[in-house]
């Protein structure tokens, strides 16, 4: 089956499937070296992994990225202006509560099936679009009634199988891959309840999370971009019953709180919703040096705040292996625990 890689939290696997081909989510790892020349300047760390994946032989026939940042932007730029492996750079509104944005996503996500379709998709009709969101769904489903039972590295590894190949949810909990790590036993929930929360996370980086509960903390809740935060609203039944396309859009562009939208509110209010349900006692904000979003958000994000914030800012996307970060957090822990 002909894949389709994205990394980015507002294309919907889902889409993806429908039309026939395999969702690939595969978040850039730290490259063997860096890129050379035009392909490492002005970019973010996370921004110049893009580009190395895309030239480094990326497992695909293509690639979508979205307009969320300047950066992803500039990725998209620097793939296309090299050739190479087609990339495909949708367009994301910041704006969000007038029918005029919503309606300009919906288009997007029809130019994105033309753009499949020439990779080899067929269209998808009313009733395969059906069956594909109801397979994600459940899955989605499972996964989260699931969370508690799960590490938080683990449960990052299901949440980024859950926007993989859609065959492999067939609405059997077993037919979901088991993650790397092992459930955690009874007793094991200790240390002081976290929220990551941030962009994007590289591929497989377990080393933050170990990293945390090495120091006292535990990872209660992933709002970074690849975590809980960026799962798309439950389908309105009715909607999706009336017009299944018309119900994708509303869970992706209408569900998913991020720090690019305008206003922002839906993301305030998803953190304080999350962060009372989880009984979180601190933030950890991580952000790659270059990144305008979460720069400018850290103030009013530090004022806001009803728990105490440490901000990471980081050079490299192996954030686990950031000496100066993990002395931070473990005088971070230390403070809290102070104030138990």
């Amino acid at each position: 089956m002909t894949r389709v890689a994205y990394w980015k939290p507002f294309v919907p696997p889902e889409w993806i499937a429908a039309h026939g081909l395999e969702p690939y989510w595969q978040p850039p790892a730290p490259p063997a070296t860096s890129p050379d020349g035009n392909l490492a300047r002005g970019a973010c760390p996370y921004a110049q992994a893009t580009v190395a994946a895309a030239h480094a032989g990326l497992d695909a026939a293509a690639i979508v990225l979205t307009t969320t940042c300047d950066q992803m932007r500039h990725a998209a730029a620097l793939v296309e202006q090299a050739g190479g492996l087609p990339v495909f750079l949708m367009h994301v509104p910041a704006t969000w509560h007038a029918p005029a944005v919503r309606q300009l996503y919906r288009d997007e996500l029809q130019r994105l099936g033309g753009f499949l379709v020439r990779l080899g998709g067929t269209a998808p009709d009313r009733q395969t679009l059906l069956q594909v969101m109801r397979r994600y769904e459940e899955a989605r489903r499972q996964v989260l009634s699931g969370r508690e039972g799960l590490g938080a590295s683990a449960f990052a590894e299901r949440l980024g199988q859950l926007r993989g190949n859609a065959e492999r949810f067939n609405g059997r909990a077993a037919a979901i891959p088991a993650p790397s790590e092992p459930k955690k036993q009874a007793g094991s929930g200790d240390g002081i309840p976290l929220a990551l929360l941030g962009g994007p996370v590289a591929e497989k980086d377990s080393a933050l999370f170990e990293a945390v509960e090495a120091h006292g903390g535990r990872i209660v809740l992933d709002a970074t971009e690849g975590g809980e935060r960026t799962l798309p609203a439950p389908f309105d039944p009715h909607r999706m019953e009336v017009d299944p396309l018309d119900a994708l859009v509303e869970s992706y562009f209408g569900g998913i709180p991020d720090v690019f939208r305008r206003p922002n509110t839906l993301l305030y209010d998803w953190l304080e919703r999350m962060l009372r349900v989880r009984s979180v006692r601190g933030i950890l904000l991580c952000r790659y040096l270059g990144c305008d979003l979460w720069h400018a958000e850290w103030p009013t994000l530090r004022e806001w705040s009803p728990v105490p914030l440490l901000d990471f800012e980081t050079t490299q996307i192996d954030r686990g292996a950031d000496q100066r970060m993990l002395g931070r957090l473990e005088a971070f822990c230390e403070t809290l625990s102070c104030l138990q």
